[in-house]
């Protein structure tokens, strides 16, 4: 069951970004306003909407009023010409919903799609009257699959919590399945909820939640130029969040972590999702930074790919990751078995391992016996389908 909150209207249609025809231009408008607060890529090349999805953010003190987003084409690497693009869907987005006198500072613009490719604006400006004069709170769903690129599947969670008999909701929908890596990855990721919240105090709690969900998982290694995840408060429960702070920042998490699993079960080419369980970390940075090895790594994930039980590929990445281990000290678990100790070959079954890592999905287990820390980070496997996908995705 998804739980809607109250004060946001949806919808999505055709506008011909996409060669196949498909549904890919999305909406969202927020009559009343939303606080906002947002995470945004890494990468030092960003795309035109970050740059100005930023200055919309500082400018209009965190307070949307609406969000649009396209998918097929990134309006990245394109200069002065694709800010120009976006300031102008943003300005058409404001003129079309006048009525509740939005300025353009207060619209959102996000993009996925093709780097380097300047966007179709008279397509985009072209199909928004009809685009918002249907946004309704039933085409949650038809936004959710909008904004799909090489997603074979909406990817979407949702929890509800209460507070003296008044509900209050939170919503997510993401799209992501290749050029995903921390900081974070060819990813859009949306939150709504009906919480009343000031934008530095969502800022924070998404913050923290991002670092435990989206900062810890990675399919190809790659951060791509157009992150975001945003969340929108619209403050209609009348349930504020001094009041429900614990279980507000608790519903934000679960739904951010079970979008982040959706996110890596729909990679792409993606045969196995692996869950690296990573003991005995001096420090939260160094557990992320030898997960994010062993994640990385093509000899590890192509074996992984072959349920191959090859544990010396995965100590060598730990090995070579930058942080200080002693490999006397480091074993390694798969699924009950251990296959490594005290970094050399442990006796174990082989053919049970392989049995093992040839389900959906399975987990390893490192302990360093370096220290206190752990970490659970999602990945998966690298296939030959992958490569596909990925050799012919602008041809």
């Amino acid at each position: 069951m998804i739980h809607l909150p109250r004060g946001f209207l949806f919808s999505a249609c055709a506008a011909g970004l996409k060669a196949s025809g498909k549904p890919d231009l999305a909406f969202v408008l927020a009559p009343e306003g939303a606080s906002a607060a947002a995470v945004f890529t890494r990468n030092q090349v960003v795309a035109a909407p970050v740059t100005l999805g930023r200055e919309h953010l500082r400018a209009s003190h965190g307070k949307i009023h609406a969000l649009i987003v396209n998918a097929g084409n990134a309006n990245c690497a394109t200069g002065a010409q694709g800010i120009k693009a976006a300031k102008t869907v943003c300005r058409a987005v404001a003129s079309e919903i006048s009525k509740i006198k939005a300025r353009p500072q207060q619209v959102f613009p996000s993009s996925t799609g093709i780097i380097g490719v300047p966007l179709p604006v008279e397509k985009v400006t072209t199909a928004l009257p009809g685009l918002i004069a249907v946004a309704s709170p039933e085409a949650f769903i038809a936004f959710a699959t909008a904004i799909m690129t090489t997603d074979t599947k909406a990817k979407i969670a949702s929890e509800e919590f209460e507070f003296k008999g008044r509900k209050a909701g939170i919503v997510g929908v993401a799209k992501g399945a290749g050029m995903i890596h921390p900081n974070m990855a060819t990813m859009l990721v949306y939150l709504f909820t009906d919480i009343e919240a000031s934008p530095r105090d969502l800022q924070k709690i998404l913050k923290d939640a991002v670092d435990q969900s989206f900062n810890n998982i990675s399919i190809d290694g790659d951060t791509s130029t157009n992150d975001t995840v945003l969340l929108l408060a619209s403050g209609k429960s009348n349930v504020q969040l001094k009041q429900v702070r614990k279980q507000f920042e608790g519903a934000l998490r679960n739904v951010c972590r079970s979008l982040a699993q959706q996110i890596i079960a729909d990679g792409e080419g993606v045969k196995h999702v692996v869950t690296l369980r990573i003991e005995q970390a001096r420090s939260m940075e160094e557990a992320r930074r030898i997960a994010g090895t062993i994640a990385t790594s093509p000899l590890v994930k192509t074996a992984w790919a072959g349920a191959d039980p090859n544990w010396g590929r995965i100590l060598a990445a730990i090995g070579r990751s930058g942080v200080k281990v002693n490999p006397t000290k480091i074993n390694i678990y798969l699924g009950n078995q251990q296959i490594c100790k005290n970094g050399a070959a442990a006796k174990f079954d082989a053919s049970k391992a392989h049995e093992y890592m040839s389900q959906p999905a399975y987990d390893i287990r490192i302990a360093l016996g370096s220290g206190k820390t752990s970490l659970e980070f999602l990945s998966c496997d690298l296939t030959t389908e992958y490569v596909r996908i990925n050799a012919d995705y602008s041809t």
